[in-house]
């Protein structure tokens, strides 16, 4: 199955994390499929998340299935940009 999810980046205590569509069966910081976004949690609140939402709608539609956090992340995108 493909996922949406996080693939870790960074230093211990300053990480970072790239939106990837993946393999559910890859190991998380394994080969993706396509790299969507960005997430960076130190960073100012309205320069955390940064995700295509035309690939990640296109990944949805075909089969994929975003992570819980994901998810969530996503939310919050659309409802900054509005």
């Amino acid at each position: 199955m493909v996922k949406i999810r996080l693939k870790r980046f960074g230093t211990q205590k300053r990480p970072y994390y790239r939106v990837v569509v993946q393999d559910s069966r890859k190991p998380r910081d394994g080969e993706c499929i396509e790299e969507i976004g960005t997430f960076m949690p130190i960073e100012a609140e309205e320069r955390q998340v940064k995700i295509d939402m035309d690939r990640a709608k296109y990944w949805i539609s075909v089969g994929a299935q975003p992570t819980d956090i994901v998810k969530k992340l996503m939310n919050r995108q659309s409802k900054a940009s509005n």
